[in-house]
């Protein structure tokens, strides 16, 4: 492929950064009345201020001529249209056609796959219903009461992440547990807080093979059944989200409680499918099906709107701006918003696992930064924890700052204050406070010349620091919806400009190939009796002392 770096757009944005480099923030609104009005953008539930980024028109112009240059609306187009863009694995990635609410078909290999989605959906609302009035009974005949959802990845990240963020929308009646980690101590922990009676698991593995979801569902199935329920009951508290129905049914569950997704919908795409029972149960299919709308009326701005007018696009263009051109390596995800206290975590995946690649489509080597590191923590809690870096440190760290205008929880003065740190926050790492102000207040507060001195330098903030704020009227189903769709197209779009396939993750799977092989190793040498040497001397020797400790061999 032609190297991105030689590009006419990539050239002009090299220069543009280097001969731009010492325009700070503060003088880029000072020489622009209308930055603001200039730099803010619009979208189904959203509203984007990028006005506090190191950019211009200039800037601006090149980053989207890099962005035809690199043919983004016409791969935004294929994804849309199901075209392979996967081809590392031969699959489209239409995760889109979910939350489709239009009549057109959409096609995955000449096939009309929306029969089958709105299928699944229909499904999926019926047993809702059933679980949320009351009558699906467990084995005793008392209503369920604890919804348990056994996953990893995407079929766990996705729903837990969504549920918290919807919790003032809860059915009342029901609590929702996530399993994820196979260390014990997770299932053991949630085991705890339910009653076997009272129970309903969600087991989430496409192909009921995933060894950290099997293990954990095997755990909770040998818990139930160590109650008085008969290895025939276990259908009315386990259903599956999967397409192997005979592993499934072998476990004990009724295929009629199987929900089916495809293999064109990726796990860390995967919350519109089946994987989402577990927030159409928390808050009932209604307002489901406003969050598949809210994803939806994103899917179509995304396909609409100009690339300069396009939030997606142009939140990807601004990573691209930072990470290949302004030497960041990282993004901060700021939600002040205490129930997308996961969301954070939720990013790190579909950004990190989708774009953490070294070669491109091709598979040629790539020369440039890819896949920034996402974190993050809610506001007002960052504040008093890693926000010292982001004022003081020496890093470059861009920021999306998220809020709502309303909360969903009014109570007294509380968001009016939390909505004040979150302007405060943006605000200050723009402008910074300069050694002569902060001169000019020690003296007024009557501190001694002496001590000014001494502290100036400690008290000093250089600003600078860039960040978007994104703003909702509140955060409910349609806003979550529209919001998760928005983060996934700005994903696409950086994969598209740098020449990337995001929908594979061959990282993850090398991972899961060592832990089996490790596992079947250290089980062989107990048995045995002996000494583990087939790996690199630091694993063999973690290995053979790990087992020396649990099993006291020599």
């Amino acid at each position: 492929m032609r190297n991105l770096t030689t590009t006419p757009a990539w050239a002009a944005l090299t220069k543009h950064a280097s001969e731009q480099a010492d325009i700070t923030l503060n003088q880029r609104f000072t020489a622009d009345a209308d930055r603001f009005e200039k730099y803010q953008l619009s979208a189904p539930s959203w509203f984007l201020d990028y006005s506090k980024n190191h950019i211009n028109d200039e800037i601006m112009s090149g980053l989207l001529a890099l962005a035809e240059s690199q043919k983004v609306s016409a791969k935004l187009a294929s994804m849309f249209n199901g075209d392979v863009v996967n081809p590392t694995e031969g699959r489209a990635a239409l995760h889109s056609a979910l939350r489709y609410q239009g009549s057109d078909p959409i096609k995955v290999g000449g096939r009309d796959v929306m029969p089958d989605v709105r299928s699944v959906l229909k499904q999926m609302e019926a047993f809702a219903e059933k679980v949320r009035s009351g009558t699906w009974l467990g084995f005793s005949g008392k209503r369920i009461t604890d919804v348990v959802n056994i996953g990893i990845g995407g079929s766990d990240l996705g729903p837990l992440m969504a549920t918290e963020a919807l919790k003032p929308f809860a059915h009342e009646a029901l609590s929702l547990h996530f399993v994820s980690n196979v260390d014990g101590s997770h299932m053991v922990s949630t085991l705890k807080k339910v009653d076997p009676e009272t129970t309903l698991f969600i087991v989430a593995s496409k192909t009921f093979t995933t060894i950290e979801t099997i293990t954990n569902a095997t755990t909770a199935r040998d818990w139930f059944l160590d109650s008085k329920a008969s290895d025939a009951d276990v259908a009315k508290h386990f259903v599956a989200l999967s397409t192997n129905a005979e592993n499934v049914s072998a476990f004990g569950i009724d295929t009629d409680n199987m929900f089916e997704f495809w293999d064109w919908v990726g796990g860390r795409y995967s919350l519109w499918s089946a994987i989402g029972l577990p927030l159409m149960l928390s808050i009932g299919p209604d307002a489901f099906n406003r969050f598949l709308t809210g994803a939806a009326d994103m899917d179509e701005h995304t396909k609409s709107a100009p690339l300069g007018s396009n939030m997606p696009v142009v939140l990807a263009l601004l990573t691209v701006w930072y990470s290949n051109f302004k030497g960041a390596c990282t993004h901060l995800i700021a939600p002040y918003d205490q129930y997308l206290h996961r969301f954070p975590a939720y990013l790190q995946q579909l950004t990190m696992e989708s774009n953490g690649k070294s070669v491109h489509i091709d598979g040629s080597d790539i020369t440039v930064s890819t896949g920034p590191v996402v974190w993050g923590e809610p506001g007002t809690n960052g504040q008093h924890a890693y926000f010292q870096l982001l004022h003081q440190g020496t890093h470059l760290i861009p920021a999306d700052f998220i809020v709502a205008a309303e909360s969903c929880n009014p109570c007294g003065n509380h968001h009016e204050l939390l909505i004040a740190n979150c302007l405060a926050q943006t605000e200050a790492l723009m402008k910074g406070k300069s050694t002569d102000e902060v001169v000019s207040d020690m003296k007024a507060a009557g501190v001694a010349e002496a001590k000014i001195d001494e502290l100036k330098t400690h008290r000093t903030f250089a600003g600078n620091r860039p960040t978007n704020t994104l703003l909702t009227q509140r955060l409910d189903a349609y806003a979550l919806g529209a919001l998760i769709a928005m983060y996934e197209h700005k994903v696409f779009v950086e994969a598209a400009i740098w020449d990337i396939n995001p929908f594979d993750q061959w990282g993850v799977e090398l991972g899961k190939q060592l832990a089996t092989t490790i596992y079947d190793d250290m089980s062989e040498a107990v048995k045995a009796g002996v000494s583990v040497s087939s790996h690199d001397s630091s694993t063999n020797g973690l290995i053979n002392r790990i087992n020396g400790m649990r099993h006291k061999l020599a």
